[in-house]
């Protein structure tokens, strides 16, 4: 029997997970495990409900993305309800996602990884976080805070509240948009862009400087998934599903309601979320990433025209082949992040855009739906069944962050294995770990944590089971 290093709770992730490092006797890793140990049962507890309750239900899920899960359960209800929103109404939704997209992918790179990059995965715990950040760059930090509040404000608009907001409806949405609250959301529109586009010439510049790390620290081959257009074009909000090998060949490309022919769920007794495979490969043949990195990796083109010159750049990084290297996940999501704003834009100028035709009514239910959305951390879908009287039989969820649990728990044994030492352990060493896990953004409890310590402890047991050391942060 060899050690066990213990990292619980991993820091600055939404949710709560751990990680076990498995050592020999000589203090290498022979094994690591990326722990998801909470359970929520919205799924079981949904049944019975109504059908066209769960956009307000299911947002509960998450206290961070709470507008994803808002509406994929309103798309899903759309099916259940057999009813296509008018088209001011599903500019509006997507309108409403734009603005999660910016204010979660800017906190993601400028408050939780930030902290890394900018100050260094070995930098003391005390100052290795947002206010740290703030000390060494005050006019960064700003800027940060300007662009989540700019979502966040998006949403408010919309939706009456930042979080958790009362808006999509089977059949559309409950109010226009104002002009006075369009005007407001162009008026900061150009000084947003320009804060991410510092951003990005941030990451670019730690890219630069450490590119031997960026090489090496979790990469690894798999395939990835990622919604596009009709022309192969990125979509956040709609279109198909696109499949791609390790070498980007296309292996598919489907209508979400089609997705239980082709995404497999694998169980572990080591973690409470499923992992999710492509089917025809089977498992783990079949493993893949999503969000930022596997989007676009698997899109051909981006119809914006700042974030389409950052996507040529970002194809030429492994030299067209799909890009592998985890760290890039940052990178990635800033360019996600300047498309959302383009986009913005682009739905504001929308000629019809206040219309008041936002509602379209429904009378004979289907009995399914499935609703898709690309959430900031990947492809989200909800699924449900009903009864007749429209009551909620079964339903089925694959959030983002599962589909990218092989990844993370890849990315965990590759960064102990390269980066532990046993013998000679550092907190640094295990916040290479936390940061490998940091970069695909996981949301892994769906509701925030109460402000208060996130403490870490670190537990060495000797070759009979014994506890050696113990080390406590927090």
């Amino acid at each position: 029997m060899g050690k066990k290093i213990t990292i619980e709770p991993v820091t600055r992730i939404e949710g709560h997970a751990k990680v076990t490092i498995h050592l020999n006797d000589a203090g290498q890793v022979e094994q690591a495990f990326f722990h998801v140990n909470e359970f929520r049962g919205f799924e079981k507890f949904s049944e019975g409900r109504p059908f066209y309750e769960m956009p307000q239900i299911t947002e509960r899920i998450c206290g961070i993305c709470p507008v994803s899960h808002h509406l994929a359960s309103a798309k899903a209800c759309d099916g259940v309800a057999g009813v296509q929103p008018p088209r001011t109404a599903s500019l509006l939704r997507e309108l409403m996602h734009m603005g999660q997209m910016v204010q979660s992918h800017s906190m993601h790179f400028f408050e939780l990884a930030g902290p890394d990059l900018l100050l260094g995965f070995d930098a003391d715990p005390a100052i290795r976080n947002v206010v740290g950040v703030i000390q060494l760059d005050p006019n960064l930090a700003l800027k940060a805070v300007a662009l989540r509040k700019y979502g966040q404000e998006i949403i408010r608009m919309l939706g009456t509240k930042r979080v958790h907001p009362v808006f999509a409806i089977p059949g559309g949405v409950n109010a226009p948009l104002l002009p006075e609250h369009r005007d407001a959301m162009l008026k900061p529109l150009s000084e947003m862009i320009a804060n991410v586009q510092t951003g990005i010439a941030v990451a670019k510049a730690w890219y630069e400087k450490n590119e031997e790390l960026v090489r090496t620290f979790a990469v690894f081959p798999s395939g990835y998934m990622g919604t596009v257009g009709p022309n192969g074009e990125l979509d956040l909000y709609g279109g198909q599903l696109r499949v791609i090998d390790k070498t980007g060949k296309k292996l598919a490309q489907f209508d979400p309601q089609d997705y239980l022919q082709y995404i497999g769920e694998h169980v572990e007794d080591w973690s409470y979320l499923k992992f999710p495979y492509y089917r025809p490969l089977g498992w783990p043949g079949g493993t893949y990433r999503v969000g930022p990195l596997g989007r676009l990796n698997v899109c051909d083109s981006i119809p914006t025209p700042l974030a389409q010159a950052e996507l040529k750049a970002f194809k030429q990084l492994n030299g067209g082949r799909p890009v592998e290297n985890t760290l890039y996940f940052h990178y990635a999501r800033l360019i996600e992040d300047l498309y959302a704003l383009e986009r913005i834009g682009q739905i504001l100028d929308e000629p019809d855009i206040c219309s008041t035709d936002i509602y379209a009514p429904y009378a004979t239910l289907t009995g399914e739906g499935v609703g898709c959305i690309e959430a900031p951390r990947g492809t989200l879908i909800h699924h449900y069944h009903t009864d007749a009287n429209g009551q909620l039989t079964k339903v089925n969820l694959i959030v983002a962050t599962g589909h990218n649990n092989w990844a993370m728990s890849e990315s965990v044994r590759a960064v102990a294995r390269d980066f532990v030492d046993g013998k000679n352990l550092t907190e640094g060493m295990l916040n290479r770990i936390e940061a490998a896990i940091r970069a695909h953004d996981p949301c892994l409890s769906c509701a925030t944590h109460a402000v208060g310590q996130m403490p870490l402890e670190v537990i060495v047991y000797g070759p009979d089971g014994s506890e050696v050391s113990r080390a406590v942060r927090g």
